[in-house]
Parts: C-alpha cells; structure tokens; sequence
C-alpha cells in the first residue's frame, strides 16, 4: 500500500491544525506556510476532512478552521480514509459476501489478504492525533521547526 500526497500531506495539515487551534481558528495561509505547502491543495484537503466532518470551517475576520472532533476522538485511519478512501491494498471478492467469488470455497489466499487489511486498518485506527500533536511538540521543543518536516522525502 503507498498512499498518495493527500493522506501524507493531510495529515501534516491536521496535526498543524490540532495544534495551533486550541486558543482560535487557524488560517490555511497559516498552516501552507508552516508546513510548506500550495495553499491551493491544501484547500482541496481540508474540503475532504471537512466533508468527513473532521472539521470545521468558522467565517468572518479571525476565521479559519478547527477540529469538529475531540483530538483524542481522531484516529490517522479516520484522516486516511477521509483523503484516501479505502485503505485496503488488496481488494478481493472472496471476502465480500454480496459479490462473491466463484473460487471463494477453495481459495486459500484471501485469508492472507483478509489479514494485511486488518493488519492496517487496526496500526492506523490505534493511532490517535493527539499523540501525534504531542509528539509534535516534543520535536519543537528540542528546537526543530515545524518546517522541516518538508525536507522528508515520503
């Protein structure tokens, strides 16, 4: 499985935006600059996690976004499949009983497919943001700014 710019660079966004809007509303100007990214695209991302109500847009003069979750309630799996959709690197219709698979009885492999996507779905559901906003802070409190997660080539 390989995500694409959306899951990465969304999540990016979300963790900036968990962490800047605990006292008002964070700017997309604001979260592009920190995280160097198109504000453009970053817009596309945020009408996705906002449309997956993980968020919320407040207008008006000192306007911008926020969570609509506890950050404690925000899992990375929720944030991938609001970007990403499905996170299942092998789709097999063996395991869905509404399409079926003529080969389903004696096919021995969709066990394994079963498992990697459970696998998954179960690492990114454990991952909460507010482990991540912490574990943010603790970078910057060693003095590495938010920025330089630019560099990172994944």
């Amino acid at each position: 499985m390989k995500l694409s710019t959306k899951g990465r660079y969304g999540l990016r966004a979300l963790i900036d935006l968990a962490q800047y809007s605990e006292k008002e509303p964070v700017s997309i100007t604001s979260i592009a600059a920190r995280q160097g990214l198109s504000e453009r695209y970053l817009e596309q991302l945020m009408s996705m996690l906002k449309k997956a109500d993980l968020i919320k847009s407040i207008r008006g003069a000192g306007g911008g976004y926020v969570l609509n979750k506890d950050v404690k309630d925000i899992s990375v799996g929720d944030v991938l499949r609001a970007l990403e959709g499905s996170l299942e690197p092998v789709t097999c219709s063996g395991l869905d009983p509404e399409e079926g698979c003529e080969a389903s009885k004696e096919c021995v492999t969709k066990y394994v497919w079963q498992r990697i996507n459970d696998s998954i779905n179960k690492t990114v559901d454990e991952i909460k943001l507010d482990q991540l906003v912490e574990e943010s802070k603790e970078i910057q409190a060693k003095g590495v700014s938010p920025r330089s997660e630019i560099h990172c080539k994944n």
